[in-house]
């Protein structure tokens, strides 16, 4: 099924008022389209996922700046281009500090309250088999699943363990259930 103009509008609306499913649609959407220009433009796969991951954080804690006028792919990219510039320009500096400046009330627009299918799937697993498709993740989501389901931290605790932004957190988090949930429905 192809996913139509509308649809997506759509979805931006439900995501400015708060909706989490509105968040994940557009994130498994688009991700593929912001990795694949970060992995070209970085040459580094690690690199590029932090990178989209901070971009769809950024673009989720400012999603009511969205002007309809531009295309949201665009606004996307031009977010992410904007975030490797100064990583870039930081790195050049050797001085390392976070691009993401986020209050409370912003990101509490991206709670999660309510389980998700992948949550929901997660939780009927087997917990020996459950680790085993944890361990095919990558480190950095195998931290997030571990704190989050595992030791039940809050994404206020996370962010703190992990020392990264709260978005960061919470979009990391959403793909890493994503991507837990892939293995688990190829395997299963």
């Amino acid at each position: 099924m192809e996913i139509t103009t509308e649809e997506i509008t759509y979805q931006i609306e439900k995501a400015k008022k708060g909706e989490q499913g509105a968040f994940k649609f557009l994130l498994d959407y688009y991700w593929n389209s912001v990795y694949g220009f970060q992995l070209k433009r970085v040459r580094n796969e690690h690199e590029a996922e932090d990178i989209t991951i901070e971009t769809f954080a950024k673009a989720f804690d400012k999603i009511e700046t969205f002007n309809e006028r531009y295309t949201f792919p665009t606004w996307l990219i031009t977010i992410s281009k904007n975030i490797q510039i100064d990583r870039s320009r930081k790195k050049n500096a050797s001085i390392f500090l976070n691009t993401t400046d986020t209050s409370n009330e912003q990101v509490q627009k991206i709670a999660d309250h309510s389980p998700t299918p992948e949550d929901k799937l997660i939780r009927e697993q087997n917990l020996a088999e459950l680790l085993r498709y944890i361990k095919q993740l990558k480190p950095h989501y195998q931290d997030v699943i571990n704190l989050r389901y595992f030791q039940e931290l809050s994404y206020n605790e996370i962010s703190e363990t992990l020392k990264e932004p709260l978005n960061n957190v919470k979009v990391r988090l959403l793909r890493a259930r994503k991507l837990l949930s892939e293995i688990i429905t190829q395997k299963g």
